[in-house]
């Protein structure tokens, strides 16, 4: 079995050297020049990467430094062959900005280049100034993912960072209301009975799921809100599976699919002989369900006659359980019952639609006793990379079974990136159907960036422009990253229009010329070529 290998990178500081002064004499001048400091009889230890490196084997360690080169390289030759280090210029090694700006900028090198491979990136935290050591914290929880490791007295360990910076360093004046929806996002779905098929751990993602957990032990209608693609039927699927109703039936109802005329007959059954083409008794989603869930997708697209029905089969009656519903067959003269808990689900805007005539307000109160609003993939930008290789695990499995010798695919370093940063307007349906078609399109093992942008460029979402009112702070948000992405989008749009020339696609832009274009693309990171 193939183990995914570790990478570390780290800072190089004074400990570092001073340790190398200490085992390696011949370097004692050269150090105490870069350093400042002296190096005693007294100096002793391994200095923290090497403790680091002894802790555990790293298949590669990327190191950076404001030191001299060769200096830089005897230290690196000491920690082991596995072991490069970059000079930096950092003026001020306590400024942040200047700091960050290095070891982020150093960090995408990495992934470039260990792309077209797993592997699990490991951050040094002990070496450096204390702001080298925030910014590896701020980039390994953000644009970065990653785990940490520390050393002290010789001795290294793994540095557990459990709390979620996006949503710590937010402001007070958004922190102090939101206190309660913070308690709900206390765990993620993988630590939730019943929401563990849930991928996700962004503080977005938590809070519908503590949300949908407080309801879903309890027997009252809940009505799911949010885009299409954003996972309001897994979400149904959850509520049932925490419920004491998990061992019952879990009926499915796509209200948008099925004709106005045979709604009722596939809600509540109907009698032979009923309507044209009735030849037999038939059961409906009431009775299949009963016991169970019923979860009525695409709410909104009812006819009013199939709403005045169900909203009588909501009635409650006297003292009877909340749950239990009182329907007819269509063509029966007598009344059935079913206990039966609804979950509903819409992407439209309900209140419009009450106010069109489109629903009746009085069966609108009666489905949403409970909203749970499912936040879009753009709103959850941290999850966005977990999902994707989730999915792509997922249609690896899947293509294996269906083509012998397949070979799974992975995503390169550039494709991740593009993934992790592109807003994904349809939401996780779209992310999947460009893995999909990236997939198969993909001859070699390794999926890269322009296969993923062109699955992209040819859904019909790439046409649309994000509504910069629709746009979430806080959860990894990021004003640059946000204006690169609405430039890449465009981009890549006028590509496509411009039949990939360069000249076109400058005048299509507004631009002087294909010469500023190109310096566009450069600093973007877009790899121009013209489409067939």
């Amino acid at each position: 079995m193939t183990t995914t290998p570790d990478i570390l990178f780290s800072w190089v500081g004074h400990a570092d050297l001073l340790a190398l002064a200490a085992a390696e004499p011949s370097t004692r001048s050269a150090v105490e020049k870069a350093t400042g400091k002296k190096v005693t009889t007294t100096t002793k230890g391994t200095g923290p990467l090497h403790a680091m490196t002894t802790w555990k084997e790293f298949r590669q360690i990327y190191l950076i430094g404001d030191y001299p080169k060769p200096l830089l390289k005897k230290f690196a030759k000491w920690v082991g062959p596995q072991a490069a280090a970059t000079a930096v210029a950092v003026d001020d090694p306590t400024k942040y900005a200047t700091v960050y700006e290095a070891a982020d900028s150093h960090l995408q090198c990495v992934h470039e280049d260990q792309a077209g491979e797993a592997y699990h990136l490991w951050l040094g935290l002990t070496s450096g100034t204390p702001a080298m050591a925030a910014t590896l914290v701020l980039l390994g929880k953000t644009r970065h993912p990653a785990r940490f490791i520390q050393s002290h007295a010789s001795k290294a360990n793994e540095a557990d960072i459990p709390f979620d910076l996006t949503m710590e360093f937010l402001p007070e004046l958004l922190r102090g209301p939101d206190a309660a929806m913070q308690a709900l996002a206390e765990h993620g779905p993988a630590e939730t009975p019943g929401f563990e098929a849930i991928i996700g751990n962004s503080r977005a993602i938590k809070a519908s799921v503590g949300r949908a957990k407080r309801v879903a032990i309890r027997d009252i209608p809940v009505l799911i809100l949010g885009e299409s693609g954003t996972g309001k039927e897994l979400f149904a699927h959850a509520i049932h599976s925490a419920s004491r109703r998990r061992e019952k039936p879990f009926v499915a109802i796509n209200c948008a699919a099925i004709p106005a005329e045979l709604q009722e007959s596939e809600l509540f059954g109907h009698k032979k002989g009923a309507f044209t083409g009735a030849s037999n008794d038939r059961e409906g989603a009431f009775q299949q369900a009963s016991g169970g869930t019923l979860f009525l997708d695409e709410f909104g697209e009812l006819s009013l006659r199939t709403q005045a029905a169900l909203l009588r089969a909501l009635q409650p009656h006297h003292d009877d359980p909340p749950s239990l519903r009182r329907f007819r067959r269509v063509g029966a003269t007598r009344e059935e019952q079913a206990d039966v808990r609804i979950v509903a689900a819409t992407n439209r805007n309900l209140i419009d639609q009450i106010a069109s005539g489109e629903l009746r307000e009085d069966l609108y109160y009666r489905v949403a006793t409970v909203t749970l609003k499912l936040p879009p993939l753009r709103d959850r930008k941290t999850d966005t990379l977990t999902l994707a290789q989730a999915l792509l695990d997922k249609l690896n499995h899947q293509f294996a079974d269906q083509e012998p010798g397949y070979k799974h695919k992975i995503l390169s370093g550039s494709a991740k990136s593009f993934v992790s940063k592109y807003p994904w307007p349809g939401n996780v349906r779209q992310l999947n159907n460009a893995l999909v078609q990236a997939a198969v399109m993909t001859d070699s093992q390794q999926i890269g960036v322009r296969a993923i942008e062109d699955a992209v460029a040819e859904s019909p979402s790439a046409q649309s422009s994000e509504n910069i009112n629709d746009v979430t702070l806080g959860d990894g948000f990021d004003l640059k990253t946000h204006l690169d992405d609405i430039q890449k989008r465009i981009l890549l749009q006028a590509r496509v229009e411009s039949g990939g020339t360069k000249t076109h696609a400058a005048e299509l832009l507004g631009l002087a010329g294909y010469q500023t274009l190109d310096g566009m693309l450069k600093r973007l990171g877009i790899k121009w070529k013209p489409r067939l």
